[in-house]
């Protein structure tokens, strides 16, 4: 409550149409805060390992936001073209964890940094997706629906999937997991769902509040796994930072592909590349929190500033290529 408290005394200083322009530059500008909270967080550590106890809360807030700005509308996709919902979220829990894993083996990662690649990779896809894809010319409603609907899942194919694949490397209860995830991302949703429907009128304007609570949530997540991490990527940063940019581009690459050869149009080629490669993150950050070394949320905090970096420069080419395909 002290949270939105703070948020809404900030909102009182300014008029509306100025929050929202200072929101909306607050979004835009996200990979830039990710890295300066990061740099902050690294040479303060004690200052900010102390949000590191509240991560699974401020990953409920950012689930919350998105609960309370879901429409019935946003499902629409999903019966108007199944097919390619259907091809964008079987990607986003296929091929991002293959990958993940051929990485983990190939580079032969310590075992902690093993699993926190391959859960960054079996989470669900990022919010921030849809934005990247609208500025692309994609298909803005195939994005929304597949990360809606990837979401809705993670808690049951995020712990599945992590546990088959790096089982290997550290002893998982993938029962645990489960009800983190459930707790962490299915309850806010739900919650964010039932106040939507309670106070329509008035949840607007709350609602245009929650993409500068998301940043600021996933800041700190990001924030408290770099401080309680700082001696362990100071030993691995570079090779780490490696295999993270390697997953998520090669995730672009074969997703795009990998829909063109399902026949998927340009339009939804694009929406399903940009699904694949970005990922809830301060999902993995949070999951690798609870349930193994701080280590293992590395990768998750350097995927989190690497594809708000990567997102606008593919979304930057992808604008170019027409939406076409005679051409």
């Amino acid at each position: 409550m002290c949270y939105f408290k703070c948020l809404f005394k900030i909102k009182e200083l300014f008029n509306m149409q100025t929050f929202l322009k200072f929101t909306n530059f607050m979004s835009k500008t996200f990979a830039l805060w990710v890295l300066v909270f990061a740099f902050l967080a690294f040479q303060f550590p004690a200052q900010f390992a102390i949000f590191a106890p509240y991560i699974p809360y401020l990953l409920g807030l950012v689930m919350f936001g998105m609960g309370i700005t879901l429409t019935f509308n946003d499902f629409g996709e999903v019966f108007k073209h199944p097919k390619s919902v259907f091809i964008g979220v079987a990607g986003q829990f296929v091929i991002m964890p293959a990958i993940a894993f051929c990485l983990a083996k190939i580079f032969n990662l310590p075992a902690d940094l093993a699993v926190g690649v391959i859960l960054v990779g079996s989470c669900p896809g990022g919010t921030s997706s849809n934005v990247m894809t609208y500025l692309s010319r994609g298909n803005t409603a195939l994005s929304v629906a597949c990360t809606t609907i990837s979401t809705l899942l993670a808690p049951f194919l995020t712990p599945a999937i992590f546990y088959i694949l790096a089982s290997q490397w550290l002893d998982i209860n993938a029962g645990a997991m489960f009800m983190s995830v459930l707790k962490m991302v299915l309850f806010p949703i739900f919650l964010g769902l039932i106040v939507r429907a309670i106070f329509k009128k008035s949840i607007s304007e709350i609602s245009r509040t929650m993409p500068l609570v998301s940043v600021i949530s996933i800041v700190l997540i990001l924030s408290a796994v770099v401080a309680v991490s700082k001696d362990k990527i100071v030993e691995s940063g570079l090779l780490i930072f490696g295999v993270v940019v390697l997953h998520n581009c090669l995730g672009y690459l074969v997703g795009f592909f990998g829909a063109r050869l399902f026949k998927l149009n340009i339009a939804d080629s694009k929406a399903v590349s940009i699904e694949v490669g970005m990922q809830n993150s301060g999902l993995g950050a949070a999951l690798a929190a609870a349930h193994f070394n701080p280590i293992a949320a590395v990768p998750s905090a350097v995927f989190s500033f690497w594809h708000n970096v990567s997102g606008p420069i593919l979304a930057n080419i992808f604008a170019n290529i027409k939406n076409d395909d005679k051409k």
